[in-house]
């Protein structure tokens, strides 16, 4: 095994080689899935992204995991390195099915197999699949076709011309029955930041067949009133029977172009001595952690085999899923119910802007992806790794009796990346504390979605700009966390406190009482006495915990500790609902198995009322979760009630939702007490460097060389 030693740790940790076992496809293993995949016998699978919508087309290749039990063996008693396979997902047009295919060995594959029931425990309908590139470049060819009858009708009421280019954005799921594929589009206008320019204009389309020639409009919607189709809205708008919008000209309040040109630039971190992280293929070391990472091309951002000091704390954390539930009178907010991972949140990553989205001097990564391209995609500096001064201690003290001082800086690693989908920015954080505690958190930014000002539509939002509603929705992230501590036996156990009433010992006096708090601890038993709900009251301490004890007894844990103020989730009533069971829970805590990898799938968004993967369905088993392999699936997120300051577009600043991990007594002192970055001052010796490196930090400082700004955040690859 490659070591290699970093700087400043009493446990220093090393990059381990064998984490390419977690490493996402390079460009070169994409190649090789593909063409094999477009010559199997007997097939005629097409990768070309204009393919017919009828045709077989290999729509995405992605890495496929290895099951837990053969890495564990290959990481920890040196056993077989397990076989690299990779995922392809194929849509079947000519059979109206989609199927998932299990291709190997890479690099040089010979084999595959169909493995939809497998995962799914059923067939995937061609309905189910994603909205392509081809379909939505024969959308818009439709739409312009269809909407030329209306051109002044659309140029009188909302400044547009159809024979130019539509910009819109549409609602999902598409439909209101399994197998439907009909979407409301609802026409903006074409600037930026359109989401927040639309129109009353929204046309209803069936587009479920792969002939094209065969979509047709099935309603519209026009200022607060439904047709059944373009003719009729033409007919009665020309009679004058439909009251007509009138549009007024205004400017693009949507732009993100600075209001006056910038002058200056703000505060800027380096680091002193050089960085303190080392990054080798998709192996992180820090300090005293290291770690695998990834970027899953349909779920994001996700890290493998975490260890603090050598010992592995958490198999797998990963981002799961996004949703938003939106309400409106207007028809296409009406039925969106937004499951992002549909739009491959992985794939939907931007190059990410130095010294904006990441620190200007952190180090950016690129990534490959293949999804409706065709070819393997470059992500230039698609992901960013940073260390961060967070800018409080993370402890200190200061002893007026004895003339001391002892502190510590708050240091630690962000691991970044960020997901544009559609309207909305994701900044995704898993941030690497030196007390070997680890945060996850999420903020939003972008744009909102809005609908036209309708007169009863401000029951479901605030007017935000001219003829615009800011439309409520929820946010809900979800979140995989595979905690082994100390070994894959383990428990999930919860602390809280309830007030005892207690007599005063010191005194005979009978009356002579007090209340005072006392700690309750139980231990779960069950994955359905372990699904703990959003909106129910939860224990203040919620702990996976090991069968072994630290040096005084108590079973070594990590606390699971969520911050969070999410809506309502959506009512298990609605049908729609079992797609997104998950978010019925605040902490939900599951028997580790193979199948349940993930608690959402590609196809949910547009089967959303039979989906391929219930999560609920994983506790309903009702699993013993006593010395078990245990996963945390957590949820998080926040209520977003628009207002005018999310023109131009929604601020980061408390939007946002996350969780952290943090040792309770896994350990049997701080960690952090052993790092080089402690500052300790007594008197007489407050200049003096040998307990306070701060005190020589002028001398030893010098101007950093920085890299030159660069952005290819616009070209084609």
């Amino acid at each position: 095994m490659k070591r290699k030693w970093i700087e400043n740790s009493d446990h220093p940790a090393i990059h381990n080689e064998r984490s390419v076992v977690f490493a996402d496809l390079s460009k070169e293993e994409i190649l090789q899935v593909r063409d094999y995949m477009s010559k199997i016998s007997g097939m005629n699978i097409l990768f070309d992204p204009s393919s017919r919508l009828s045709d077989d087309y290999l729509y995405m290749i992605e890495l496929s995991l290895p099951r837990k039990q053969e890495v564990l063996l290959y990481l920890d008693v040196n056993g077989s390195k397990p076989v690299r396979e990779a995922t392809a997902v194929v849509f079947h047009g000519s059979q109206n099915i989609i199927k998932e295919y299990v291709v190997g060995p890479l690099p040089n594959p010979t084999y595959h197999r169909d493995v939809t029931v497998e995962r799914y425990e059923q067939e995937i309908p061609l309905t189910a699949r994603p909205f392509t590139e081809k379909e939505e470049e024969l959308m818009e060819s439709f739409l312009k076709k269809k909407l030329e009858p209306l051109t002044s009708l659309l140029y009188e009421s909302f400044g547009l011309n159809p024979s130019q280019d539509n910009v819109y954005y549409d609602s999902e799921p598409r439909g209101i029955d399994s197998g439907d594929r009909q979407t409301w589009f609802t026409l903006c206008r074409n600037v930026e930041g359109f989401y927040i320019h639309p129109t009353s204009f929204e046309i209803l389309v069936d587009h479920k067949s792969t002939n094209h020639s065969d979509w047709h409009v099935l309603k519209v919607f026009y200022n607060g009133q439904y047709f059944d189709g373009l003719s009729e809205l033409k007919l009665q708008y020309e009679a004058g029977s439909v009251k007509k919008v009138i549009y007024k000209p205004v400017p693009n309040y949507a732009s993100l172009k600075p209001r006056k040109k910038p002058t200056g630039v703000g505060p800027q971190q380096f680091s002193v001595r050089g960085k303190r992280f080392s990054i080798e293929k998709n192996n992180i070391v820090y300090l005293d952690w290291s770690f695998a990472f990834g970027l899953s091309t349909v779920r994001g951002m996700r890290v493998f085999d975490v260890r603090f000091r050598g010992k592995r704390i958490i198999y797998e954390l990963s981002v799961q899923e996004a949703i938003s539930v939106y309400g409106s009178v207007t028809p296409t907010l009406i039925l969106s119910e937004y499951l992002d991972s549909s739009m491959s949140i992985g794939a939907r990553v931007n190059e990410l802007v130095r010294g904006v989205d990441c620190p200007y001097s952190a180090t950016y990564i690129d990534t490959f992806h293949f999804m409706d391209t065709g070819a393997p995609q470059h992500l230039r500096n698609s992901i960013c790794v940073f260390e961060h001064d967070m800018g409080q201690p993370l402890r200190r003290h200061s002893e007026a009796d004895f003339k001391t001082y002892g502190g510590l800086a708050n240091s630690a690693l962000v691991f970044r990346t960020i997901t544009v989908l559609e309207n909305y920015d994701y900044i995704w954080d898993f941030i690497f504390c030196q007390s070997g505690s680890v945060e996850a958190k999420v903020h939003a930014s972008g744009y909102i979605a809005s609908s036209f000002k309708l007169d009863n539509n401000f029951k479901y939002g605030d007017q935000v700009a001219e003829n615009t509603i800011g439309n409520i929705h929820t946010h809900f992230l979800h979140f995989k966390v595979d905690l082994d501590i100390s070994g894959v036996k383990n428990v999930f156990q919860t602390k809280d406190m309830e007030f005892e009433n207690i007599s005063l010992p010191w005194t005979d006096e009978p009356a002579r009482h007090t209340q005072i708090p006392k700690l309750v601890e139980k231990r779960l038993q069950t994955e359905q006495e372990a699904a703990l709900r959003n909106g129910d009251k939860t224990p203040h301490y919620l702990h996976v915990a090991s069968t072994q004890t630290n040096r005084w007894g108590h079973p070594r844990s990590y606390r699971l500790q969520v911050f969070s103020n999410p809506g309502d989730h959506l009512p298990e009533s609605q049908r729609e609902e079992k797609a997104i069971s998950w978010a019925r829970y605040k902490v939900a805590i599951t028997k580790y198995k193979d199948r349940e990898q993930s608690s959402s799938s590609l196809y949910n968004q547009h089967d959303i009322w039979d989906p391929p993967v219930d999560f609920s369905k994983y506790i309903e088993d009702n699993e013993n979760i006593i010395n078990e392999d245990l996963v945390a699936w957590v949820s998080t997120g926040f209520l977003h009630i628009p207002h005018a300051e999310d023109i131009p577009n929604t601020v980061t600043l408390g939007n946002g939702g996350g969780f952290l991990l943090r040792p309770h007594n896994y350990f049997d002192e701080d960690p952090s007490i052993h790092s080089a970055d402690g500052v300790y001052i007594d008197h007489n010796s407050e200049n003096s460097c040998d307990y306070n490196r701060m005190a020589c930090l002028a001398k030893e400082t010098c101007c950093p060389v920085l890299e030159p700004f660069s952005y290819h955040g616009f070209d084609e690859d």
